[in-house]
């Protein structure tokens, strides 16, 4: 099979028995939407928005009528079929900067379309030219439908299809890599080739037929004037600006502390959780969900300039959820510090009676600020977990959400195998955050971690990590499967607790209001 792009990418416990996988689908698609995210700050850095192209294709397409029978989905321009490559074959180009956003495009019909247009073209030999450049949080399907759309193609669309060329490819690129890898017969690998420019793809297909959408054009532009403009060596580089006296991103818990007269809470995470806990306790996919990058970098300029900002001007709970997310992620030093991601990584080696006392014991040697923040954000992610007959968000799949935001190492970026340990640190914290924060007074019990509630609404959830793993100790990589059942988040059966206790509603403090939050 190809090599992923960018750098190898670690694979999810190819060949061994569903028991024994160490990654979940809400893993991966956390993850995914990580990386998403960096491919969109990363176009903004060279000045490019990545969103779907406000004409819609169909204006160019005179050929197209409204009596075709995928008009609703045809008019966006994402597929074209554009000549031949230079044996004669079939092109078909797949646009991800048409796709429109999620809720403007019904995805089932977009296959649906997909499959019309290759049957067109399966009786013999084709070629398919992906261009990834365009795909945001905002238009992207989802992971499971991904999946299950693979599926669909049975051998006759994959036969005769002779090569699928990748361009532009991305970190995101390598997470879906990761989750097909096990579907992908060793011969289709074969297909795949990643191109990282638009001079690359001249070489093996006829150019001059290619409809090539002119956002594509512009990136692949950008990309080569970076490319061909390096930046000067690091010791021609100007030193970095001091922080504004206001900024709340980007800098120390101990710069924030300083600036506002020694709170330890810094005022951004704060205001999210304030705000959240007075309206979005119930909100479904709460820290799940993504937002507009413009907005996020919009409020991020207001709280650095010490402007206020009033989340409900925005009229979406999932902004002030992103912005505590993007905080915690832009700090210099993770909050649980790079010191402890080492023992972090070993939670799994202990015994699962004894993971609450190491998680203290862990605790015990950040520093006291960030012990301190810790205890505060936790303690408001219990809450939430406690609504998850109403959010879906448990603790586990809070902890899928919060890891990779809460430590990563001091070089490079997280292993996928680290995300099962670190997952299941952040679960640790987030269930048992009254025994895991407070000072020990004698040893746990054996059974330690038989207490607390935890339920598993459908859809969004999977079962607990920590009680998964309290059968037997398990070593690095080798903790039993987090999702058994066919991938997608629907796939997962509700577990529901047989706990007599209900979670207790927060929602009832509820009340309206302006949040404005103005920092000195």
């Amino acid at each position: 099979m190809p090599e992923s792009p960018r750098g190898g990418v670690g694979t999810v416990c190819l060949g061994r028995p569903a028991q024994q996988q160490s990654m979940s689908q809400l893993d991966l698609e956390e993850l995914a939407e990580i990386e998403l995210q960096r491919d969109e700050e990363e176009a903004a850095a060279l000045s490019i928005v990545r969103k779907p192209s406000a004409a819609p294709a169909a204006a160019q397409d005179s050929a197209l009528s409204m009596n075709h029978p995928f008009y609703d989905v045809a008019r966006h321009g994402i597929l074209q079929v554009a000549g031949e490559d230079r044996f004669g074959r079939r092109v078909i180009t797949f646009s991800c900067c048409r796709m429109p956003p999620s809720h403007e495009l019904n995805h089932r019909r977009l296959l649906e379309y997909l499959k019309y247009t290759l049957d067109q073209c399966v009786e013999s030999d084709y070629t398919v030219v992906y261009f990834h450049y365009g795909l945001n949080s905002r238009n992207k399907p989802s992971l499971g439908w991904l999946q299950s759309a693979y599926k669909e193609f049975d051998r006759r669309y994959k036969k005769n299809l002779k090569a699928l060329y990748v361009v532009h490819p991305t970190n995101f690129i390598k997470v879906l890599w990761t989750i097909f890898k096990p579907l992908i017969s060793h011969k289709f690998g074969k297909k795949v080739i990643y191109l990282n420019g638009l001079s690359e793809l001249r070489e093996h297909l006829k150019y001059d037929q290619l409809i090539v959408p002119p956002e594509v054009l512009r990136y692949d532009e950008k990309l080569r004037n970076l490319h061909e403009g390096r930046s000067p060596s690091p010791a021609k580089m100007p030193p970095p600006r001091p922080p504004l006296p206001t900024q709340q991103f980007g800098v120390s818990l101990q710069y924030l502390k300083d600036k506002n007269q020694g709170e330890l809470i810094p005022p951004v995470l704060r205001f999210t959780v304030t705000y959240l806990r007075e309206k979005g306790l119930r909100t479904e996919g709460l820290f799940r969900r993504s937002a507009s990058v413009h907005t996020i970098r919009e409020i991020q300029r207001l709280y650095n300039q010490g402007k206020p900002v009033n989340f409900d001007d925005y009229g979406d709970l999932h902004v002030p959820a992103v912005i505590l997310k993007t905080f915690l992620r832009e700090l210099p030093q993770p909050l649980l510090t790079f010191r402890a991601y080492e023992q972090i990584l070993g939670i799994t080696s202990v015994e699962s009676s004894l993971r609450v006392t190491r998680c203290r014991q862990i605790l015990q040697s950040l520093p006291e600020h960030n012990r301190a923040v810790l205890s505060y954000l936790m303690g408001f992610l219990h809450e939430v977990s406690r609504e998850c007959i109403f959010n879906r968000m448990n603790s586990s799949n809070l902890a899928c959400v919060f890891g990779l935001n809460l430590i990563w190492p001091s070089q490079g970026a997280s292993s996928l195998s680290a995300l099962v340990p670190l997952n299941l640190f952040t679960e640790l914290l987030i269930e048992y955050h009254e025994k895991v924060f407070s000072t020990p007074e004698a040893p746990e019990a054996h059974g330690e971690l038989s207490a607390g509630t935890q339920c598993s609404p459908p859809a969004l959830t999977r079962p607990s990590l920590a009680r998964r793993a309290e059968t037997q100790p398990q070593p690095l990589g080798k903790l039993p499967a987090v999702c058994s059942a066919a991938p997608g988040r629907g796939s997962v059966l509700p577990q529901f607790s047989t706990s007599p206790e209900k979670p207790q509603s927060s929602v009832a403090r509820e009340r309206g209001g302006d949040t404005k939050h103005n920092l000195k």
